[in-house]
């Protein structure tokens, strides 16, 4: 069975951040994420969590700290991401690093030396096909494949839909990455997560990631305790 857990966008209000890191600790979700950029302080968010749990799995020491890594914007992702290796090993021993990824030989890269790979934006089906892609860079290498992590786009409530469109209606024109892999998909826009009218449906559509070792539950909803709470307890591991 997949663990579950929580994540944000960067920024999320302390006052809003630390009671809701408390809130999922109480709901038994494994660990809480934030995405990091240079509008919005990703560290800051995980200080605010840190504050309002002790066991989830996030935090600013190496213990329980996962760095998820990616290529951005780079014209050569792949062989950005396969240099960049070592020197972040050397930078931040210790650390799990743990590297996005969406097409097939940046999954097989995630398998073959990285701690983890983490997807986004998949369906079920791709999201057990990237696995396999993981695995096999691992066998490759012969280690222990990582855990296949992944954020899954959640929303609940009347408006579900139309938040999960307008999300990943964002996404889909932001770069070649990310035209390519929604291309791949295949799949008709708004319809790449869950949005569901109720609890109920929330869950019967989580479960449907079995392939991931770790669902995230990417929660869009307004950055309020009330609403990202609400998401949190919709969403709970059972």
């Amino acid at each position: 069975m997949s663990a579950r857990a929580f994540g944000v966008t960067a920024g999320l209000d302390p006052g809003v951040a630390t009671p809701l890191a408390r809130r999922c600790e109480e709901l038994g979700y494994a660990s809480i994420w934030s995405n990091d950029h240079p509008g919005a302080a990703g560290l800051e968010t995980l200080a605010a969590f840190a504050e309002g749990a002790e066991r989830l799995e996030l935090g600013l020491d190496r213990e329980r700290l996962w760095i998820g890594v990616g290529a951005g914007f780079s014209e050569r992702p792949l062989t950005t991401m396969r240099n960049s290796l070592p020197a972040l090993r050397e930078a931040i021993p210790g650390v799990r690093l743990v590297l996005a990824a969406m097409g097939p030989k940046m999954c097989a890269l995630a398998g073959s030396g990285f701690d983890g790979a983490f997807l986004n934006w998949m369906t079920p089906e791709f999201a057990a096909r990237a696995r396999a892609h993981v695995h096999a860079g691992a066998r490759d290498a012969e280690r222990t494949p990582p855990p296949v992590l992944g954020y899954v786009r959640t929303a609940v409530g009347s408006d579900a839909g139309e938040r999960l469109a307008k999300e990943e209606s964002f996404y889909r024109d932001l770069h070649d990455g990310y035209r390519n892999h929604f291309a791949r998909l295949g799949e008709p826009e708004g319809t790449v997560g869950v949005g569901a009218s109720d609890p109920e449906s929330v869950q019967a559509e989580l479960s449907r990631y079995a392939a991931l070792d770790v669902v995230v539950v990417r929660a869009l909803a307004s950055a309020t305790f009330e609403a990202m709470a609400g998401l949190a307890e919709a969403a709970a591991p059972a």
